[in-house]
């Protein structure tokens, strides 16, 4: 018999900005939705072992979308008449992002995002507070500059290979090989200039070491970062998370830049705590029993638009195991994060830091 992964992949259409993007999609499970953003220059496809985890989608409708020339989502229909590089900015992705959520009806929903997903965090934090119940920004700070650079598109340079192989140093030597080369793989499908011009916004208009203070920690933000990251490491997470009001900062041990796709089964022991202190605080804000009355009243068969595969996870056993604890993100008012380093393998658990 053929073996299925419960993932379901749709397209929908997202207006942003005065265009119409048609924008594809994987999900999984039910309950509070957690859209899932990729890292700069690749896709979704990041995000599979998280989408077809049982355990997490026993409580959580996970989303992972490609953003606009990324994946199997298009660029603007008239992209060739473009006389300027393409340049992700702050405003278009933060834009797009609760656009997107919009279009599937999502109600408060939980954004997760990597490196560049991970620093968008910040501005739907400031600007979008009232439409998200929760932030987890994985390798993420308020400014990375450097990686905004000519050699990323050139044409004397084969780009996918140069993108992928410039980020294979920013994953964990002890991330299993199968998935450090399938995360290559990714980035090396990227799109012409997609990749550089992703990193416009992350290294160029991304600028929040002084708007972060103004963050008013209505919504908490979890800062992940793993100590192989270069690109933002846990010192860069770690100032930022002392700005951000009721933020908490983990420091995952032997993971990079990519947690998700490169270790996902190490990620899991640093995101599962996160994702139980989230489903508690959505108990008692009272929105799981009205989740839970939407979702068993939507067909979740493939006929109906982007609302879910949970019969493709009918049946089907979920693991569960226990997770290491940690202390609740610090209240609203507070200037300084928390920081956890959490070594899992050395079974220690977790200790605090100033």
């Amino acid at each position: 018999m053929a073996k299925f992964d419960p993932i379901v992949g749709r397209y929908v259409y997202v207006q942003c900005e005065g265009e119409t993007y048609r924008t594809y999609y994987e999900e999984n499970g039910q309950g509070i939705p957690l859209v899932c953003l990729h890292t700069a220059g690749t896709d979704g496809r990041e995000w599979r072992h998280q989408l077809c985890d049982a355990e997490i989608a026993k409580n959580f409708h996970v989303i992972a979308f490609d953003l606009p020339r990324h994946g199997k989502s298009n660029p603007p229909g008239d992209f060739y008449k473009e006389e300027e590089e393409y340049k992700l900015t702050s405003k278009f992705y933060a834009e797009f992002v609760m656009a997107f959520c919009r279009a599937l009806e999502l109600k408060k929903p939980v954004i997760m995002g990597s490196s560049m997903g991970g620093n968008v965090c910040l501005p739907l934090a400031l600007h979008y507070e009232d439409e998200v119940s929760a932030l987890i920004a994985i390798e993420a700070c308020d400014h990375s500059p450097g990686w905004w650079i000519d050699p990323l598109m050139h044409p004397h340079i084969h780009g996918g290979e140069v993108c992928a192989t410039a980020t294979f140093g920013l994953m964990a030597p002890q991330s299993p090989n199968d998935y450090r080369w399938e995360t290559w793989w990714f980035y090396a499908q990227g799109g012409p200039g997609v990749f550089k011009g992703d990193l416009h916004f992350y290294s160029v208009d991304h600028d929040y070491r002084e708007l972060c203070r103004k963050i008013s920690g209505r919504v908490p933000i979890y800062f992940m970062t793993g100590v192989y990251d270069f690109a933002c490491t846990p010192e860069m997470t770690q100032q930022t998370a002392d700005k951000v009001k009721n933020s908490e900062c983990i420091i995952m041990e032997n993971i990079g830049h990519f947690p998700m796709s490169e270790n996902p089964e190490l990620f899991k022991e640093y995101l599962m705590p996160v994702l139980k202190k989230i489903v508690q605080s959505d108990r008692e804000a009272g929105r799981s029993t009205e989740r839970a009355g939407r979702d068993s009243g939507r067909d979740t068969g493939r006929d109906e638009p982007g609302r879910g595969a949970e019969r493709a996870t009918q049946g089907r056993a979920t693991a569960s195991a226990e997770s290491p604890s940690y202390r609740s993100p610090t209240p609203a008012g507070t200037d300084r994060g928390s920081v956890r380093v959490l070594d899992v393998d050395a079974g220690r658990g977790s200790r605090a830091r100033r």
